[in-house]
């Protein structure tokens, strides 16, 4: 079955009485190549297990299983349970999860569901829930590596290098755990419905330590979110409004300590510099 094709497409979902939710960022894909190039890019094997968030009715899942050990699918819709019930049929290693990822103990899943293999995560995320579904998968700590196709302009700024303007909390929250690489484009015309925007594939690779060592990591993450509370404003003003106790004169004279001018903006910062700047502002430096 071509789970690619335009009328077995419409034809499947007509037989299962299914209607696109758009609170659910449905985008189902309609070229073959794509769910191929994502699956590869996932690099997984039969030592794999991967974990799939939203598979639809199941063309990368398809992909996967023909690579990897095991495939457990999360689908929230539980209206597309019985479409990848026929769908996933050829495939003894797929495993469909009815759910919430969001919540589901991912950690215990994988111990479950993985053992013996090298968990890792593939999926076509809805653009609606990146952010809180790549948080989750980074605290998780247990997946090697995370290839998500997702919002091209999310993935440019999270694969943004350090101290571009481009970049974020996020994207310095994530390159502190993972190594970003931005892979290739997949246009509009391939999804069906369409979106009205590009999206990319983003893989992700965790470090086999944290990118950097502060000495207190939960402050450090505050001043990280601090300095883009006031985006537009300089860094000293933005921290001074986001650490209560600390005022703008202490962050100028730790900004000082650093080597960094005082009128620089927190998108400037590498993780290096909010590391050594945490330390200072928080008494280790």
């Amino acid at each position: 079955m071509d789970l690619c094709n335009h009328d077995t497409i419409r034809e499947l979902l007509g037989r299962h009485g299914f209607r696109f939710s758009k609170s659910m960022g449905q985008n189902f894909l309609i070229d073959p190549q794509v769910p191929r190039d994502i699956a590869a890019a996932s690099q997984a094997d039969a030592a794999c297990g991967v974990l799939e968030i939203g598979p639809g009715i199941g063309p990368l899942t398809a992909e996967l299983a023909q690579r990897a050990g095991k495939v457990v699918s999360v689908e929230l819709d539980k209206s597309l349970l019985p479409v990848l019930a026929e769908t996933m049929a050829p495939y003894p290693n797929v495993e469909i999860v009815p759910g919430d990822v969001m919540k589901l103990d991912l950690q215990a899943l994988a111990a479950e569901k993985f053992a013996g293999l090298r968990p890792i995560v593939c999926a076509n995320l809805p653009y609606n829930i990146t952010t809180p579904v790549l948080t989750k998968l980074i605290e998780a700590s247990c997946f090697q590596s995370v290839t998500v196709l997702i919002q091209r302009e999310v993935a440019r700024r999270l694969a943004a290098p350090q101290g571009s303007s481009e970049g974020g909390s996020f994207s310095l929250f994530l390159q502190y755990y993972m190594e970003a690489e931005l892979l290739f484009d997949v246009p509009p015309e391939k999804f069906l419905p369409a979106p009205k925007v590009t999206s990319s594939v983003l893989r992700c690779i965790r470090r086999d330590r944290p990118a950097v060592c502060p000495a207190d990591e939960a402050f450090f993450f505050r001043v990280v979110r601090g300095a883009f509370l006031l985006r537009r404003k300089t860094l000293a003003n933005s921290l001074a409004a986001a650490l209560p106790g600390i005022g703008k004169g202490q962050v100028l004279s730790a900004l000082e300590a650093c080597g960094l001018p005082a009128d620089v903006r927190g998108e400037r910062l590498t993780l290096q510099d909010f590391a050594r700047l945490s330390d200072i502002l928080g008494g280790e430096g």
